[in-house]
């Protein structure tokens, strides 16, 4: 896909947050939208900034990363394609609490606030799946602090590369994961060290639960490694 080539219109139909409204308010949201297509490193916003739209990666990668005094940099979300972020910040009014990045070249679909709220009042269906994609956020920023209070860091390697399944799928008993970043990205993600992610990878090929090439990652059966206890 290519920025000249790509159909805004029709992208937003395949996005679960615009799925259910007509092509003549899709082509009305369209026209308070727009695409940009940013190299990597490129910062999108930084914290603080004030926030009057929100972001759907298209293609590519994005971090959400806070810094601490000593300037430490922690990653708060990946945001891969189809993902949006923003959102929330958005409909408090409040400037971005967090800074993003993109972490590959990245085609990024950027919504105003205006169209939002134009639709919200137009279709309150509309305001329905916007209420649901911030409770699922919700959702998952709780998931995160029972990961990181209840498991520890090789559990928490072993949730990411299952993708937060415990069991294979029907007829599935192998799976192969390719990294969508770099490992010390993900191992920030995960509230973990780069070196002690490298560490539970090399267990885990020890114990013939994965086989590691670079950033392919295959697991010959999805049910030995969900249920691995580590010494």
């Amino acid at each position: 896909m290519t920025h000249d080539s790509f159909d805004l219109q029709r992208y937003l139909g395949t996005l679960p947050l615009f799925s259910s409204i007509t092509e003549v308010e899709r082509a009305r949201l369209a026209q308070d939208c727009h695409v940009r297509r940013l190299e990597r490193g490129r910062v999108i916003f930084h914290v603080g900034d004030a926030c009057r739209e929100f972001h759907v990666v298209v293609m590519g990668q994005v971090k959400l990363f806070a810094m601490s005094p000593t300037g430490v940099e922690k990653v708060i979300h990946l945001c891969g394609p189809g993902r949006s972020f923003g959102e929330a910040v958005m409909f408090m009014g409040s400037p971005y609490l967090v800074t993003a990045q993109t972490l590959t070249d990245t085609l990024l679909l950027t919504v105003e606030r205006a169209a939002v709220m134009r639709e919200i009042e137009r279709n309150p269906e509309f305001s329905l799946h916007m209420l649901a994609g911030l409770a699922r956020r919700l959702q998952g920023l709780v998931h995160d602090v029972q990961a990181y209070s209840l498991h520890s860091g090789t559990q928490r390697v072993i949730g990411y590369l299952l993708g937060g399944r415990s069991t294979p799928e029907p007829g599935s008993a192998s799976m192969t994961v390719t990294l969508p970043v770099s490992k010390a990205a993900i191992a920030s993600r995960l509230s973990i060290t780069p070196e002690y992610f490298s560490r539970v990878l090399g267990e885990l090929v020890s114990q013939g639960l994965i086989e590691v090439d670079k950033r392919e990652i295959h697991i010959p059966d999805v049910g030995k490694l969900a249920s691995y206890q580590e010494r």
